[in-house]
């Protein structure tokens, strides 16, 4: 509906050299060296469970190369290819086997979509200028190395999850993994917080499970912060992908972490012998709850959630009549859902002693997904006054169900069971 209202200027290149025009760009970022990502997506060719393609240059031997990762519902398989082959294979799987395709760098965000009639479109948006993003690859270890507080590069076993490469003997970080060092180091100082503010802070050991850990970064990170720090750390990433598992098994039994381990699984069915921080983060749909409920089961001390994929709600609302008018756009509903889902978690979550906060975390490397729910429990005056809380707490989740028509909430019912 309406359509024709939208202005021709979103797709500002002429169909006919749409694909030409991408790949130009493309060629200029290298040349620039402020290629970010290239995500190519809406998979059409005859592999099956095969999900999506992302690319980013690394440097492999001092030369300069394009690393491609197959993402599959299951596994994850990585290629490099020399820039000149990266790029022809990239032309030749656009429009055949990939029907979208997203070139990122730090100003602007390229779109080359494709028809159903086969037909090539594309959209350039600029982007505002961010912090760091500016920093070209010959000096972005530099950069991060100088800026981060939390944790070195130094420490061996980066090399083995791909983070740092050896330049002129030493470690340094690969250019194209500058965002998600960053990113490692801002959980680091989140879950910082959370330890300082937590009981854990006295505590001389601390067991941690990672859900859905996928290739150990932030495992690798927690292990190695709270070792850091004097304590005697247990960490354990849980991962459904058996090549994940082994890679960063192999990783830390060849650095000798012994308190580091990582076992294939899934959250639904897993059981802790002790837990006192349990982190899920892009645990899809009601995974979330079933990670929320796991460590409210095994008393967490500390609960960090980056929810992803809101379904379980949706389906569900009724669109209370004052709100008729801004939800009967798709967008908006689902947005709105969003927001009710993890509202209620997060009131959940304070209802059973928790000190609960939703923020907006940082833009993560593979989803714009990026809230958390941090939740720490309570201690001393603040848990003996939990009771008194605990009542308006339920009664204002009953009353946003009330209003929203919902039946139920998958963490609501896992409480109650």
């Amino acid at each position: 509906m309406f359509t024709h209202l939208i202005p021709e200027a979103q797709a500002p290149a002429s169909q006919a050299d749409a694909s030409q025009r991408f790949l130009r760009l493309l060629e200029t970022a290298l040349a620039a060296g402020t290629l970010h990502k290239v995500l190519l997506s809406k998979y059409s060719g005859e592999e099956e469970k095969l999900e999506r393609l992302s690319v980013r240059e690394v440097v492999l031997r001092g030369e300069r190369a394009l690393s491609f990762l197959w993402r599959y519902q299951t596994k994850d398989i990585t290629k490099n290819l020399s820039l000149a082959e990266g790029q022809a294979l990239i032309a030749q799987l656009l429009g055949t086997q990939f029907q979208n395709a997203h070139l990122h760098t730090p100003t602007e965000e390229v779109q080359l979509a494709f028809s159903r009639k086969g037909k090539p479109s594309l959209r350039v948006s600029r982007l505002a200028p961010v912090e760091g993003d500016a920093v070209q690859a010959a000096g972005a270890a530099a950069h991060d190395k100088e800026k981060q507080r939390y944790l070195t590069l130094a420490k061996p076993f980066w090399m083995d999850l791909g983070l740092t490469h050896e330049v002129k003997g030493e470690p340094a970080l690969v250019p194209a993994m500058s965002r998600k060092w960053k990113q490692i180091n801002k959980f680091i100082e989140v879950f910082a917080a959370a330890m300082k503010a937590s009981s854990l802070n006295a505590s001389p050991d601390v067991y941690v499970n990672d859900f859905g850990s996928g290739k150990g970064y932030l495992t690798f990170a927690m292990y190695d912060w709270i070792v850091e720090q004097g304590k005697s750390a247990q960490v354990t990433g849980v991962e459904l992908r058996d090549d994940m598992v082994k890679l960063c098994s192999a990783a830390a039994a060849r650095h000798g972490l012994s308190g580091l381990r990582f076992e294939q699984g899934d959250v639904r069915a897993y059981t802790p012998a002790r837990l006192d921080v349990m982190i899920a983060l892009h645990a899809c749909d009601i995974a979330t709850d079933y990670a929320i409920h796991l460590g409210l089961r095994a008393g967490a001390q500390i609960i960090m959630c980056s929810p992803c994929c809101h379904k379980q709600i949706r389906p569900q609302m009724k669109m209370p009549a004052a709100l008729r008018p801004m939800l009967q756009h798709g967008i908006h509903l689902g947005q709105e859902a969003e927001m009710v889902t993890d509202s209620l978690r997060a009131l959940l979550l304070e209802a059973e002693g928790y000190e609960t906060q939703v923020f907006e975390f940082i833009a993560l490397e593979h989803t714009s997904k990026n809230k958390m729910i941090l939740a720490v429990k309570k201690s001393g005056a603040a848990l003996a006054a939990h009771a008194a809380q605990r009542p308006p707490l339920l009664a204002q989740i009953a009353e946003i169900k009330r209003f929203y028509g919902l039946r139920e909430h998958c963490l609501e019912t896992l409480l109650a069971a």
